[in-house]
């Protein structure tokens, strides 16, 4: 392959794994009860993930080529799936917090390759919509990252007392 067709397959794997995001987001912040401070910085990620899809169209339509249907319906699927998983768990809550941070980082580090990818290919304004878009993965990373301590201890807490309902 080229340095052109890894770069554009790399940036439908970025739509498809932006499109997986809505969704896990979606549905994590739906379930969300009693964590309202999570939930509302989740529901933050959910617009600037919309606003990243939209930025990562405009360098698909650019660079001539088109969102994967394929990839974009996987990752979907993928999310739906890890969201049922997270379900049937009693610390729901916890684990969904240290999934979005892992998986911030995960986006960390697609972007930060797709950099490299453009600056190599002659994208300059690809490159600088992923430092964009990393920049708000980071700033979501550090966000989850700082407050998991507080989700768990509010899990903890929540879920020694009988009558209250500490899942989510």
């Amino acid at each position: 392959m080229t340095y052109e067709e890894n770069y554009l397959d790399w940036l439908r794997d970025a739509h498809a794994m932006e499109k997986q995001a809505e969704t896990m987001l979606r549905r994590m912040a739906d379930r969300l009860e009693h964590y309202p401070d999570l939930k509302a910085r989740i529901e933050q990620h959910i617009d600037e993930t919309l606003q990243q899809q939209a930025l990562l169209q405009t360098v698909i339509e650019r660079n001539d080529t088109s969102s994967s249907a394929l990839k974009d319906t996987m990752g979907k699927m993928t999310a739906m799936g890890q969201a049922l998983g997270g379900m049937f768990t009693e610390d729901e809550v916890v684990k969904g917090a240290i999934s979005s941070y892992t998986f911030e980082n995960f986006e960390i580090g697609c972007y930060t390759s797709l950099i490299a990818a453009a600056e190599l290919v002659g994208d300059t304004e690809g490159a600088r919509i992923f430092e964009q878009i990393r920049e708000q993965e980071q700033k979501m990373a550090e966000w989850a990252l700082t407050h998991l301590p507080t989700v768990t201890e509010q899990f903890l807490v929540r879920s020694a007392t009988p009558e209250v309902e500490a899942k989510n």
